[in-house]
């Protein structure tokens, strides 16, 4: 028999789950504010680098719609696949609808952010203490829309990935379930291990830290802006000496957090929570000792662009409301930046990032003290950041799963 699964959001990761799940268990639905531009049946193509088509695939929707109430009641899973400074929203719009008389696995394919602490916050205000909650600690695969609700593209998937669930004991029927069935099953490879905790998620050194430091060396490389379109470099193939030395030292402020945490409990197994390189090495089974050769060397990343805008006077700049900025500022380093703080550690690559980043954004975000602006409007606003306080946390010990 099969079982409801609805994808929350239109992402590029919506386009390629759902062929991938075209030999599930499962019956595929997706809500999504635009539900007339999505086709019953939805391709994707596996690419090389170079653009040839490895392999094709193609799934099922059965329902595309953006009312909550006519999809939610009915699924067993609910996956999903949107940019993390969305989740919360998502979340609190579907919680109402969510059947209280089964058991309903929720999950993201990226963990980054405080999932769990998203998914406590509407278990608790809905009294939805059936959920199981579930995340991808990394985002199987690169990949991209060609044709949105219809085509999308992957670069490959990673050779392993790991993932948390709560309560644990509901990992094997997940991975049997579902988490299998996106990665091992089509490329021989992709299998997900359990991860004992989500904070290993939460300050996981992917894109939080890759981003993030990868705009603000841009930004020392090139200043604020192109004259044209061209000029602007890939964001990976390009990739620098000045951006691979900003991402090693945020990653050393990471390690501070992260060790720091370790040593106040032994008892957990936080070995999940690793460097950028051997975090890279873990996923890609990978030998890479260098932060740039790895990023310029990468199979899969180098067909990405950075993420630009043309502005008023015709110039092309780093797009300030792109997820680089409302995912990896504000549910990644500012939460890292908040324990920091709790830790009395010294962060000082966090804290030229967040000086950097509320420039471009025109925010209120560290002070110049460098310390997070907790009561400021930018940063208060209404779901917009994953700082534990906003959650009611108030130390280091809140945060432990």
């Amino acid at each position: 028999m099969k079982k409801k699964l609805v994808i929350c959001g239109g992402g590029s990761s919506a386009h390629t789950l759902i062929p991938l799940l075209n030999r599930s268990m499962f019956d595929v639905s997706i809500y999504t504010s635009r539900p007339e531009q999505w086709h019953n049946q939805i391709d994707l193509e596996w690419h090389n680098p170079q653009g040839d088509i490895l392999g094709t695939y193609s799934g099922t929707l059965s329902r595309a719609s953006s009312d909550a109430e006519s999809l939610i009641p009915e699924a067993d899973y609910i996956v999903f696949c949107m940019p993390v400074h969305k989740y919360r929203v998502a979340l609190h719009n579907i919680a109402p609808y969510i059947n209280r008389e089964k058991t309903v696995f929720v999950g993201t394919l990226y963990g980054q952010g405080g999932w769990n602490w998203m998914v406590d916050e509407v278990k608790n205000l809905y009294n939805l203490h059936n959920i199981v909650t579930f995340a991808f600690g990394l985002i199987p695969w690169v990949c991209r829309i060609i044709k949105y609700g219809q085509t999308g593209v992957t670069y490959g998937c990673k050779a392993v990935n790991y993932a948390a669930c709560s309560p644990h004991e509901f990992f094997p029927q997940i991975n049997e379930e579902l988490l299998d069935h996106i990665c091992y099953h089509w490329f021989g490879k992709g299998k997900v291990e359990q991860s004992d905790n989500f904070l290993s998620l939460t300050l996981s050194v992917d894109n939080q830290i890759i981003h993030t430091s990868r705009c603000l060396g841009l930004y020392k490389v090139y200043g604020k802006t192109w004259k044209r379109r061209e000029d602007v470099p890939w964001f990976y193939k390009d990739y620098d000496d000045i951006s691979a030395q900003l991402l090693a030292r945020l990653d050393d402020d990471y390690s501070q957090i992260r060790n720091a945490i370790i040593t106040l409990h032994p008892e957990k197994d936080y070995h999940y929570m690793m460097d950028y390189l051997a975090l890279e090495r873990f996923s890609y089974q990978s030998h890479n000792t260098d932060i740039k050769e790895s990023f310029i060397t990468s199979q899969t990343l180098i067909s990405i662009g950075t993420p630009v805008v043309q502005n008023a006077d015709g110039l092309w700049e780093i797009d300030r409301n792109h997820r680089f900025f409302l995912d990896d500022i504000y549910y990644g380093n500012c939460i890292a930046k908040w324990m920091a703080e709790k830790l009395n550690i010294h962060t000082p690559t966090i804290d030229e990032i967040l000086q950097w980043a509320q420039l471009v954004r025109q925010e209120t975000i560290i002070n110049e003290d460098n310390h997070l602006v907790l009561d400021s409007p930018d940063l208060r606003e209404h779901l917009k950041s994953g700082i534990p306080a906003f959650y009611g946390f108030n130390s280091i010990e809140d945060c432990i799963d």
